[in-house]
């Protein structure tokens, strides 16, 4: 089952981070199709430990990229100020950092093309 991985930048990552696990959870089309869970963030070689979290999305059939974007682009919307947000699936990092529609389709494209 495909694996995505969100990340949050912004003036207070973790907060934002535990704040759009939530909004995904309460989304009824993401939590239905979707596992949401908060792990620790991979260390990569070489690299000390980190605070950092990350989002995972396990997903199941039906699960739309489209919906995900769609959900990261309205929270992104609700914030104070507006968090940078990554999504990565299967090696393909895309970056929501703009609420244009044309903008939120070429990123669920890039996704959907894995």
């Amino acid at each position: 089952m495909p694996e995505y991985r969100i990340l949050v930048d912004g003036d207070s990552p973790g907060r934002d981070l535990r704040q759009l696990a939530q909004w995904l959870r309460q989304d009824t089309t993401i939590r239905t199709a979707a596992t949401i869970a908060l792990r620790p963030a991979p260390i990569a070689e070489g690299e000390m430990g980190s605070t950092l979290d990350v989002i995972t999305l396990i997903t199941q059939t039906g699960f739309s990229a489209a919906n995900l974007a769609l959900a990261i682009s309205t929270w992104r919307r609700t914030r104070p100020s507006t968090p940078v947000v990554t999504i990565e699936l299967d090696g393909v990092r895309v970056t929501v950092d703009s609420g244009d529609p044309a903008e939120v389709t070429r990123l669920v494209r890039a996704l959907e093309s894995k």
